[in-house]
């Protein structure tokens, strides 16, 4: 099964995709942040189109654990996302994405010049990576519901 995650974000928002087999997470796509339900559109969109079963979204929660800010925008974007399909959309804690996927550039010896810029899209694949290693379980039950 196919899942899509978004880690939305002031300005931009970042994508990324799992294989068949909801078992390995690779950075998709980049969209410009609009409104919440153009963006809604999108995301929808994009879910179709990757034939995702699943859209998880990006809800960074604070350090004890609660819903602050920026995690209820999370969730109304979560909410204009379920009414424009039939797709199930989980929240996920998506905190501190950002900064490892900028932890594994500086890793990976890129230079801090070629660092600057968005890392959206690699923060929804840690995000979607640490979703898919949490849920085995809830992801080999929907294969199994859909063979």
């Amino acid at each position: 099964m196919k899942v899509l995650a978004v880690d939305p974000g002031e300005k931009r928002i970042g994508l990324a995709i799992s294989d068949p087999t909801g078992t390995i997470a690779r950075p998709l796509n980049v969209i410009k942040h609009q409104a919440r339900s153009e963006d809604a559109r999108k995301i929808v969109h994009i879910a179709k189109e990757e034939d995702a079963r699943l859209i998880v979204i990006g809800q960074p929660l604070d350090s004890t654990g609660n819903v602050g800010h920026q995690a209820r925008k999370s969730q109304r974007l979560a909410d204009a996302i379920r009414d424009q399909t039939d797709l199930p959309v989980h929240l996920w804690d998506e905190s501190g994405t950002t900064q490892i996927a900028q932890q594994s550039r500086i890793a990976l010896g890129v230079s801090r010049k070629k660092r600057k810029g968005h890392l959206d899209d690699i923060a929804a694949s840690i995000l979607l990576q640490d979703f898919l290693i949490n849920n085995e379980t809830l992801i080999n039950n929907s294969e199994d519901k859909d063979a």
